[in-house]
């Protein structure tokens, strides 16, 4: 049985280069090509893929924001999705792994990762690039001797709205949708995310997830 495979891209040129690869590898079968992130998932509904290769940049809704979507449809067990990120920010890798993807590829990936990144999402297996997981190795030392300092922040200042805003973050939501899911204006998020950030002495989100999290303010998805 081929792997089946939907490949989403907002560039037709690179959508062509991805179909080219993966179809060339005997055991996988591109079903679908699509450049909007909605289409992503009615044809996700519609031909259940066992993967789907996306980039970020999708028309309509983006890559995250439509993976986000995907991985949370009720009924039936949802395909695994390989991300390919063009800009490896850390913000956007936190976002991605905790939104559970199988696995995260950069630019300069060649066909050889990604048809194994493929077969090894298929089997629930996580791949990464190797900029990425030498990254996470460095964040996990940094953590590990900042574990002790970590456990004295003063989580009892933190109020119950604060945490709400911060799992939300940290579940992979946006700004703006942190505000629609708490029925709140976004200057008030913005606002509660200033406000942690003073109290637990982080220059930015990716810093203020990673230290919820070690403090054990939130808990992963």
């Amino acid at each position: 049985m081929s792997l089946r495979v939907l490949v989403c891209n907002d560039l037709p040129i690179v959508l062509d280069g991805l179909r080219s690869l993966i179809e060339a590898e005997p055991d996988m079968l591109v079903i679908g090509t699509t450049n909007s992130g909605m289409e992503a998932i009615m044809m996700a509904r519609a031909q259940r893929p066992d993967v789907v290769v996306t980039g970020l940049d999708l028309q309509g809704i983006n890559g995250t924001e439509m993976i986000r979507r995907l991985l949370r449809e009720p009924g039936e067990t949802p395909p695994r999705v390989v991300a390919l990120a063009m800009n490896d920010d850390d913000e956007t890798l936190v976002s991605l792994l905790h939104l559970g993807v199988n696995g995260v590829l950069v630019r300069g990936a060649t066909g050889q990762e990604l048809s194994a990144a493929v077969r090894s999402a298929a089997k629930g297996q996580t791949t990464l690039a190797p900029q990425i997981a030498t990254r996470l190795v460095d964040w996990y030392r940094r953590d590990s001797r900042g574990r002790s300092e970590a456990l004295r922040i003063p989580t009892e200042e933190i109020t119950a709205r604060e945490r709400q805003v911060l799992t939300l973050l940290a579940h992979g939501h946006s700004t703006e949708e942190v505000a629609e899911q708490l029925s709140i204006g976004v200057t008030t998020v913005r606002t509660h995310l200033y406000r942690l950030r003073c109290k637990l002495d982080v220059r930015d989100r990716v810093q203020l997830v990673s230290l919820a999290y070690r403090a054990g303010l939130i808990q992963s998805a």
